[in-house]
């Protein structure tokens, strides 16, 4: 044996079936590294909290996932009428309702999160760079719909085209060409896009 196998041995270098096997974290399958901007690691990190407490993993005890606070029911007046945007006229200002936004924008709330965009490559479908996107990832991923994918590692927002002569990622946005997906592509749709949250 010669000295630098025995200065490996005392510092304990890397042993024949040592290190977590394949498939033995807490989702029971293998993992893999995936790039994520790093203003969305948070959203990314509950998502798959969430999704993980969905499936009655181990790691939770078995208990189906429910979120951790139900959001206290915000309830603001909804006026009757409707705001001009083009010539004004008179109103006749009452309030129809109470809405809670967050009972308008979110249907499935365990199949729901939020996700911050980066970039301007949807601008001409109303996303825009800040804005926050509402995803369900209970809905079907279908022709036509907006949907968060992962792409070859990559996170990105895109119009799906599901066509006879194969799949595309289409941006809303003339600057940017359409993405093809080839069949030996590793692409997986995380949610469909059902709104759009926006600070002026």
């Amino acid at each position: 044996m010669n000295t630098n196998q025995k200065d490996q041995e005392k510092r304990g270098g890397r042993r024949a079936g040592a290190g977590r096997k394949a498939g033995s974290g807490s989702f029971g399958e293998p993992t893999r590294p995936v790039r994520v901007p790093e203003s969305q690691v948070a959203s990314v990190l509950d998502f798959l909290a969430a999704y993980r407490a969905s499936r009655n993993d181990p790691a939770v005890a078995g208990e189906v996932y429910r979120p951790a606070a139900q959001p206290r029911p915000l309830r603001l007046p909804l006026f009757g009428s409707k705001v001009q945007a083009g010539f004004p006229s008179p109103a006749d200002d009452y309030v129809a309702e109470q809405l809670d936004l967050h009972q308008l924008l979110v249907k499935r709330e365990a199949a729901t999160f939020y996700v911050r965009v980066q970039g301007d490559s949807m601008v001409d479908a109303g996303i825009r760079e800040g804005d926050i996107l509402v995803v369900d990832r209970s809905i079907t991923p279908a022709d036509g719909k907006i949907v968060i994918a992962v792409l070859n590692g990559e996170l990105t927002v895109k119009e799906l085209s599901i066509k006879p002569h194969g799949i595309q990622l289409l941006p809303r946005n003339d600057a940017y060409p359409p993405i093809d997906v080839p069949q030996e592509s590793d692409l997986t749709v995380w949610g469909v896009v059902t709104g759009v949250v926006r600070q002026l």
